[in-house]
């Protein structure tokens, strides 16, 4: 920090309530549904009820007479048959990339494309006259299965492309001179008596982002420049890829995000709707704005993981970990998204995980499937290396009849180990995993509960209890700008920031980053005011317009803070800078004997002073001012970091099974997070407690199920289950730090730590309930019908089976398929 403070007064590491929740809360917000500018027309999207057909007809004749409409209008009528959505992540030179068209124009390639779009004077017109819209379609074979698209024969998604393979991205730490070679490693312990070799099939199923405010576009096409409003993550990026896109001129184009209502990745992509409303706008002269329904959203909004994981771990039997091998096989579905070829091996570098693997290898297969596209979710392929290496540690120990905490310890790296570069070459620079352990160990009662899981399996109890552990890592702050080049990304990883001190004393604090729920006004406050010396309210936090702030690389994997963050700390020593020079102007003292403390620059060894405030009036005045300054306080600042923050912690659930019905019971969840320092401890929290809640709703609760025609079946919140309040425990958290060192702050990132970690605890400890019965595995969600399957399956009574259909509200309740229309509990 650049300032010398009294640690009383310091707002950093103070639970202040949120800035923005007074206005949030009492109806004070203004998201995109509730921007209508003059004259505006609403537009309604004509949806593909079919996965994979080719389009023979549209009959618009019903829909055009209907009252309020505008015009009924296709890709041709608009003019951009050509037109194709930008994928911004070539993984590969020969990365098959099809065009993602912004309204389907000779074939539909999955349920919920969109083939027409109606303009009405109304909302409600434009929907009714949608349902009038008749379009011919011939079907055609829905691909569905990844391992059956790859095969010779299959049904092409894309015909021209000549294959279902999107791409296939391999790293390996022999070839890469990180580590040693894996095939010799397998080799090795395949003919060592003393060494096992343990390979497991995991499966990451299919979920939806479910963010709570829709996506919304505007776009005002009045004036000299074109307004968008959208609820998007990225509108920087939106705005440049629009140039791309549609060619109009970046300076003749703003983007604002409003208020947002939430996004885990899912507002993150550049979308047909929004494109669509700048050609309509442009065509007529007038506002066009678009609302999706939630059911529109859960269909066509991209969905999030879908992968097959087959892994395999070498290991000498006292424990040692030798190497690993992950292959896995990843659904795009019908299209790319922005970023979505580059999620799955956002992974590669953290299977590795905290252990230390002499050797890994990597191999992502991606593969265009007849379904919704796939993109970042909360977490983006961090959360499905970390449930791959959890699971997999488990299965070992159970190999090798060892303790699956005490294998972990044996394998990971030791606190005096740090920094250590990893098998995949990346440099952890700090963490303690023995203290974030013992603490959340201790916390937990984890010698009791293993004692009373004993008793309960002696005793023949038909509640089992499971215990699931998750010791986790994971990179954050999307950058440096050099790493992601050297993976073919299409951006950079830096941020931009400006502090503005006001004649008045108070501080405006411009910010490229744009927040949708994290807090970024509250902390990003107190980081300014422990800076300048000045107070919390005094902080002005501006953001989302790229009017007001026109560089910045926006918000996802957990980059706001480390990156962001980072930004503003920067351009505030430069401030402090300018101001020092000038007040040893104004003191008539030398720059090196004036100190800055608590928002006070002082003369060494006297009692005069001038307070940053009455540095900003002076400037203002520009009366009397150094000659070789500008009469200005003003900063900017980018920030591009030098390597990644590396967050981790140690997760334990305890898990009751009712072996009878298969309900399952989440009794207790206990966390301890290494984020750095920390602060704002009570932002913190609401942190880590949404980011459990999404990873313990991937075990138990979430997936989205598409039947054999390619149909999304579960395309509304009565069947997409998503858990309330009444579905979970009270989480214990807290956190421990170890301040990383590659940032001024110390701090490490939080939002996706909970999302990342909670999955392979609450799995294992599933799978630790009921592996005395013959359960070897349970894929997500873990429902009372798979599980009831499972167990009855380890007793040899039935074939395991996964439904195909959807869940059933409540983790202790059966899946509702086709044999069991009212989801009897089996």
């Amino acid at each position: 920090m650049t300032t010398t403070a009294d640690p009383t007064t310091l707002e950093f590491g103070k639970a202040r309530t949120r800035k923005e929740d007074a206005r949030l809360i009492t109806g004070r917000t203004r998201f995109t549904d509730a921007i209508t500018p003059h004259g505006t027309l609403h537009m309604h999207v004509v949806r593909s009820p079919l996965a994979h057909a080719t389009i023979t007809g549209v009959d618009r004749s019903a829909a055009q007479a209907s009252p309020g409409v505008i015009g009924v209008y296709t890709a041709a009528d608009l003019g951009v048959e050509a037109v194709g959505l930008p994928c911004a992540w070539p993984i590969t030179p020969d990365m098959k990339s099809p065009q993602r068209p912004l309204l389907a124009h000779k074939t539909v390639h999955f349920a919920g494309e969109g083939v027409a779009v109606v303009l009405a004077r109304t909302p409600g017109e434009a929907r009714d006259a949608a349902d009038l819209v008749e379009i011919d379609y011939e079907p055609l074979e829905p691909v569905l299965d990844m391992e059956a698209a790859l095969a010779p024969g299959a049904t092409l998604v894309h015909p021209e492309l000549e294959t279902n393979e999107n791409a296939t991205w391999v790293f390996d730490s022999g070839a890469a001179g990180t580590g040693s070679s894996v095939d010799e490693a397998i080799a090795a312990a395949e003919a060592d008596p003393d060494s096992v070799v343990l390979k497991r099939r995991f499966r990451q199923q299919r979920l939806i982002p479910a963010f709570m405010e829709p996506r919304a576009v505007v776009c005002d096409p009045s004036g000299e420049q074109i307004t968008l409003y959208s609820s998007t993550q990225v509108p920087h990026i939106l705005r440049t890829m629009t140039t791309v896109t549609l060619g109009v001129p970046e300076s003749k184009l703003r983007v604002i995000a409003p208020d947002v209502g939430g996004g885990f990745g899912g507002k993150i992509g550049v979308v047909p709707e929004e494109m669509l409303c700048i050609v309509l706008a442009q065509k007529f002269g007038k506002p066009v704005k678009w609302n999706e329904t939630r059911s529109e959203s859960l269909l066509a909004a991209h969905h999030g993981r879908d992968q097959i994981q087959d892994i395999t771990i070498t290991a000498k039997r006292d424990g040692t970990v030798t190497g690993l091998d992950v292959h896995l096989l990843a659904d795009m579905g019908a299209y790319l998204g922005l970023v979505g070829p580059g999620v799955p091996i956002l992974g590669a570098f953290m299977f590795n995980s905290i252990y230390k693997f002499p050797a890994l290898k990597f191999t992502c297969t991606n593969v265009f499937t007849t379904k919704t596209l796939t993109d970042a979710y909360r977490g983006a392929g961090r959360p499905e290396a970390t449930f791959g290496i959890e699971r997999i540690m488990d299965e070992l120990a159970v190999e090798l009849g060892r303790e699956p905490m005490e294998l972990r310890k044996q394998n990971w790296i030791t606190h005096g180990e740090f920094p250590f570069t990893t098998v995949v070459g990346l440099t952890y620079d700090s963490g303690n995993y023995e203290q974030a352990t013992a603490q959340a160990m201790e916390t937990f009662g984890y010698a009791g509960l293993r004692r009373e899981q004993e008793e309960r399996r002696r005793s023949g109890d038909p509640v089992q209890l499971g215990i699931g552990i998750s010791t986790y890592t994971e990179m954050c702050g999307l950058a440096p700008s050099r790493v992601l080049g050297s993976l073919s990304y299409g951006a950079g990883g830096w941020e931009a920031a400006s502090v503005r001190m006001l004649a008045t004393g108070k501080v405006e604090v411009v910010t490229g980053v744009c927040p949708h729920g994290q807090g970024h006004v509250t902390s990003f406050s107190q980081i300014v005011a422990d800076q300048l010396g000045v107070p919390f309210e005094d902080v002005e936090v501006l953001h989302g317009d790229t009017q007001i702030s026109p560089k910045g690389m926006d918000t996802y994997g957990s980059r706001s803070l480390v990156v962001g963050g980072i930004a503003i700390v920067k351009a505030a020593e430069k401030v402090v800078a300018k101001a020092r020079k000038v007040a040893a102007h104004l003191l008539e003292a030398s720059e090196d004997d004036i100190e800055f403390a608590n928002g006070m620059f002082t003369v060494r060894g006297t009692d005069k002073g001038k307070a940053i405030q009455e540095i900003a009036f002076a400037v203002f005045l520009a009366h009397d001012y150094p000659e070789d300054m500008e009469p200005s306080l003003d900063a900017d600042a980018v920030f591009d970091p030098e390597n990644f923050s590396f967050p981790h912690g140690t997760h334990l659930a305890a898990i009751e099974v009712d072996t009878e019905t298969g309900h399952v019971d989440l009794r207790r969840y206990v966390c301890v997070d290494d984020i750095g320092n920390v602060v704002n401890p009570l932002i913190v929290e609401g942190q880590v407690h949404g980011g459990l809640a999404q990873g313990i709703a991937q075990a138990l609760f979430e997936e989205a199920n598409y039947d054999e025609q390619g149909t999304l079946v579960n395309g509304t919140f009565v069947n997409y289950t998503l858990p309330s309040a009444a579905d979970l425990p009270s989480f214990d958290t807290a956190t421990v730090s170890t301040p990383a060192t590659s940032n001024p702050l110390g701090v490490k990132g939080v939002g996706e730590a909970g999302t990342i970690a909670s999955t392979p605890a609450i799995v294992n400890a599933v799978l630790d309930a009921v592996r005395h019965l013959g359960v070897t595995d349970v894929q997500m969600p873990c429902t009372s019908q798979r599980v009831w399957r499972a167990i009855q399956a380890g007793k040899g009574n039935v074939t395991q089976e996964t439904p195909v259909a959807t869940h059933s509200p409540g983790a202790g309740l059966g899946s509702i398929d086709p044999n069991n229309p009212q989801g009897e509990v089996l």
